[in-house]
Parts: structure tokens; C-alpha cells; sequence
């Protein structure tokens, strides 16, 4: 590991592997992740599992507290676990990030009975830890944390917040005096862009069909506000706007000669198909499979600058990779805009800055597609 070597196109930090040590139904689970992942398998073989997961991971990256990443933590402990004699259940969850200064594992355990805390974290490079936790005193809000200083000292120990992933709050802790130090906060800035650049998307379509104030321009997780981000991608980025026109005519049944935002009288935008010498169709009447496959399109053609998420703005953009998270990418889509959809992907993800993860039902179609890597849960 070399957090000094200069960093190229292929080292944007991202995830290579997500592991679900005892997490819901899942039990040693490891699903490697490429850059275009389907998660695949009938209903409860653990794909929605699997990517709330990954969410949680990201929204601990984020900083959010252990709360918020997991609302309901106690569902997410197996069913079968048993607590221990002081009454505790938790789970165990996991990645690897691949980036500048190599492959990083973090791995985290999480108490969620009968108080909600973090009581173990590990963070790894090279076979070396790099940065652990552990609860020391039940009694306390607070777990011992020890991370590599490779000084005087070898290793500092100190107490952090139990609510909170410790590799998100080093770069305040850790004054990156030593080589030791200065490599932990290298594997935990990886870990960290990786996680934060991540975008949770399930389009609505029952929530899109109506029109919608006039707001900031990004993109909601559920694509409520389809219109008003139309409106400003056609303003501002002709070329991503003509894309998007062409994945609507491979995806959406009939002619389309456009697809524009109409400014209502009430102050309202509503979004529209041109249907050339058809005239004007609001998208309102589409079925929910062309809904959901415009909302998707649209997500993979942006980018973080119109969705609504916070990449890191101390890291340059060109040094980070968007991960769009799709639970249910299939739902109401045929096999044909399934396809459609992961070939845009896969077009977009060729200088590396688009990621997916998604779950399907069929994984027929992601079959087809040179580039996307489907793990079957079913199996």
C-alpha cells in the first residue's frame, strides 16, 4: 500500500466486495461487486437485504448515526440468533474497497439489542490492521479504538463515539505526522469517497405522474420530481439531453421526437413526450414500466451535480465513481428495457465515473450484456 503513488483513471475508490457476515437472513455471505453488478434470485433469497446493506454502509460513510443508517436494527439481526448472557444481539456486515493505496477492508458489528451501538470495527490493508474498536464498558456511550501510527508510538489508542463508524470521524482524529498515520487516513479517505458516492434510487411512478413545483433541480431517490430536473438538464447539457431522448425512443413504446418540461400556469412543471405528428403526451399517461425506465435513464445520463446526494467535496469529481443502488431495477420492465438500461450503464461507466448494483428478478437479460456480472442469491 502506497498512499503516495499518484492516482490514474482506474483507482477511483469503489467497492470490489460486500460481505454479509450475519445480517438478516444472510450468513457468510461475500458478493463481489464489479462495476455493473445485478444481485439476482427469487423473492427472499436476500437481494433487498443485501443493498440495505450497502445503503447502510453508505450512510455510515456519510457520518449519519448508527440510528439512522439502520432504522429497524433490530430486524436486521438473524432470526435465529441468540442473545448472550447479558441479553445482546447484533449482526456483522462488511466491504472491500479497492483504490490508491490497494484493497481496504473495513468490517463492522453492531449491537442492536437491547441498545443500538457499534461495538466493533475493523479497518485492514495488506493483512495489517490498520484501525480497530472494541466495547470495553457497556456502561459507557463510548468504544476504545487503537489505529496505526508506526512513530514513536506504534499504535494510539483513544475513546470514540459508539453511534458512529470510527474510520468516518479519523481524518479529525488523526494528525498525519508519521508514515503509520498517514496511510491510516489514505485507507479510511478510500473507504470513505466510496461509500459517500452513492446514489439509492427506486423510481415512483405513482408519485411521478402528477406535476410538481418548481425546486432546486436535483433528482429525488424516488424520482418524484422527474419534471423540474428535466427542465434544467435541457437547459444546461444539450448533448446528455439528446442521449436521454434516444434511450426514451429505445424504451418507450410509439414515436418520440422529444421529451420536455411544461411550466403550468399554476406555477407547476409537468414532464411531456413529443409524439412528433402525434402531439404532446404527458408522461402522467405512461404505463409504470415506461415511467421507471425514464427515471432510470435519466439517473444514469446525470450524474451527482442533478442527483440529489452529497459527494465528497474535498476529493476532485474526476477522482470519484457515482454507485447508483437500484433495488427492484426490473420492476415493470420488460426484458427489452432491462436491456436497453445496462447497455446505457455499462456506455456510461466506460471512464469509470458510473457504478450499479441492482436486484433483479429475470436475470436473463443482464445475461446479455457484455460488462454487467450477475450473483445469483437463489442458488
Amino acid at each position: 500500500m502506497d498512499p503516495t503513488r499518484p492516482v490514474g483513471a482506474d483507482d477511483r475508490p469503489a467497492l470490489s466486495e460486500l460481505r454479509l457476515s450475519s445480517f438478516k437472513s444472510h450468513r457468510r455471505a461475500v458478493l463481489p461487486l464489479s462495476p455493473f453488478t445485478v444481485f439476482a434470485g427469487p423473492s427472499g433469497s436476500g437481494k433487498t437485504s443485501a443493498l440495505q446493506a450497502y445503503t447502510a454502509l453508505a450512510r455510515l460513510g456519510g457520518g449519519e448515526q448508527v440510528g439512522k443508517a439502520f432504522p429497524d436494527a433490530s430486524g436486521c439481526v438473524p432470526e435465529r440468533a441468540r442473545p448472550d448472557p447479558q441479553g445482546r444481539r447484533g449482526f456483522r456486515i462488511g466491504c472491500t474497497v479497492d483504490g490508491p493505496v490497494g484493497s481496504v477492508r473495513l468490517d463492522v458489528a453492531v449491537q442492536a439489542e437491547p441498545e443500538l451501538r457499534v461495538v466493533g470495527e475493523r479497518l485492514t490493508g495488506d493483512g495489517q490492521i490498520l484501525l480497530s474498536t472494541a466495547l470495553r464498558d457497556p456502561a459507557r456511550r463510548t468504544v476504545q479504538a487503537a489505529w496505526h501510527t508506526a512513530g514513536s508510538v506504534p499504535v494510539t489508542r483513544a475513546p470514540l463515539p459508539d453511534d458512529r463508524l470510527a474510520t468516518a470521524l479519523l481524518p479529525l482524529r488523526v494528525a498525519g505526522k508519521t508514515a503509520g498515520q498517514r496511510l491510516v487516513l489514505a485507507a479510511a479517505e478510500q473507504v470513505v469517497v466510496a461509500l459517500r458516492s452513492v446514489f439509492v434510487c427506486d423510481p415512483r411512478p405513482e408519485r411521478m405522474r402528477v406535476p410538481v413545483p418548481l425546486g432546486a433541480g436535483r433528482l429525488h431517490g424516488g424520482c418524484a420530481n422527474l419534471a423540474e430536473v428535466l427542465l434544467r438538464t435541457r437547459e444546461e447539457c444539450g448533448t446528455r439531453h439528446a442521449a436521454l431522448i434516444a434511450a426514451s425512443r429505445a424504451g418507450c413504446a410509439g414515436a418520440v421526437e422529444d421529451l420536455a418540461a411544461q411550466e403550468l400556469a399554476d406555477g407547476t412543471v409537468r414532464a411531456v413526450l413529443d409524439r412528433g405528428a402525434l402531439g404532446i403526451t404527458p408522461v402522467g399517461r405512461l404505463g409504470d414500466g415506461e415511467l421507471r425506465y425514464l427515471a432510470l435513464a435519466l439517473v444514469l445520463l446525470t450524474g451527482p451535480g442533478v442527483l440529489e446526494m452529497e459527494p465528497v467535496a474535498e476529493v476532485l469529481p474526476a477522482l470519484q465513481a457515482m454507485t447508483v443502488l437500484a433495488d427492484g431495477f426490473d420492476r415493470c420492465l420488460d426484458r427489452r428495457q432491462v436491456r436497453e438500461l445496462l447497455s446505457l450503464a455499462v456506455r456510461m461507466g466506460e471512464r469509470g465515473h458510473v457504478r450499479l448494483v441492482g436486484a433483479v428478478q429475470d436475470r436473463a437479460p443482464a445475461e446479455g450484456v457484455a460488462g454487467v456480472s450477475v450473483v445469483d442469491l437463489g442458488v
